[in-house]
């Protein structure tokens, strides 16, 4: 049986390519598809998602939610990284929805009406997991699982000395998310930094003749030269794509039990993950995180995924 899950994302594209893997995966029933503000501004993660789904065209729409501005988050954003319109400055030309509804109230919805079976496969900063919880203070506990993409075990962040993006961007709403009763696996930076994508990654894409290679062959250019000119590095981070596959082949990550929170405040540890690790340590366990992963495994699998949905 396909595993039921909501994709909240702020594409972005590493957000786009781990959604053509999740749309057409038969693993998967990807129940809604929801934007929140991060990689890009609200409405153009909303006008994103939407561009995402339309140009794939796959086989099953999913719910599709739109994404308010978070009430307090951090000046940055990734458009050095993404593009101006966040998706390569591929400008894809798109419908408008005439009928919106809150990713918040799409994602309590879906829960609702699947209670216990609703894997969320969270891509961004947790602006709308927290709203969601806010809304429906009993939701936490009818949400199967949440996979987090973001933080940091080392203390190395990937926008600030101390904090990874989706944590730093809106840090109250994953301290939130991190303490609430919910079942959570963590994909942090030291897992998703050590799996990187060469220019290789391309040439085994699909070919541009079909829908899903055409859109990936727009896309990943522009990854490839942010990374080049910003980092100095060759080859790319696909860190999304990554906790897609952890919803997918779990057993492809090893994880510990752990006790986590995010600081919320501090010149120069806003959005930091913290982890009790003392032997006496006073916090109780909450959550999973990934330490190691099968990398060809997870490279192979990605490729597969994306393969399936040029079919």
């Amino acid at each position: 049986m396909a595993r039921k899950v909501i994709i909240d994302c702020d594409p972005g594209i590493d957000d786009a390519v781990a959604l053509c893997h999740a749309l057409f995966e038969a693993r998967l029933e990807v129940l809604a598809v929801t934007a929140v503000a991060g990689n890009v501004t609200a409405s153009l993660a909303s006008r994103n998602v939407q561009t995402v789904i339309e140009r794939l065209d796959p086989p099953r729409f999913p719910r599709v939610g739109s994404a308010t501005p978070a009430e307090t988050t951090s000046s940055v954003n990734a458009f050095n990284f993404h593009g101006s319109d966040g998706l390569g400055n591929a400008n894809f030309p798109v419908s408008q929805l005439h009928h919106q509804h809150l990713s918040e109230k799409v994602i309590s919805d879906q829960v609702r009406a699947h209670p216990g079976q609703v894997t969320i496969i969270c891509l961004g900063p947790l602006t709308n997991i927290a709203r969601a919880f806010q809304r429906d203070p009993q939701l936490p506990e009818l949400v199967d699982r949440l996979i987090i993409t973001g933080g940091s075990v080392s203390g190395i962040g990937n926008v600030t000395p101390t904090a990874e993006f989706n944590m730093h961007y809106d840090p109250v709403s994953a301290r939130e998310v991190f303490r609430s009763p919910t079942t959570k696996t963590l994909i942090p930076l030291d897992v998703t930094q050590k799996i990187r994508f060469s220019f290789g990654f391309v040439e085994e894409l699909p070919n541009e003749s079909t829908t899903a290679g055409a859109f990936l062959r727009k896309i990943l250019p522009f990854s490839f030269r942010a990374h080049h000119q910003l980092l100095g590095q060759e080859s790319i981070f696909l860190h999304d794509a990554i906790s897609v596959v952890a919803a997918i082949h779990p057993e492809l990550f090893e994880t510990e039990e752990m006790a986590g929170d995010v600081e919320i405040s501090g010149d120069l540890t806003t959005g930091a993950t913290i982890f009790d690790q003392r032997r006496n340590r006073d916090w109780g366990f909450n959550m999973e995180v990934a330490m190691t992963a099968d990398k060809a495994a997870i490279i192979d699998c990605i490729l597969r995924g994306l393969s399936t949905a040029a079919q």
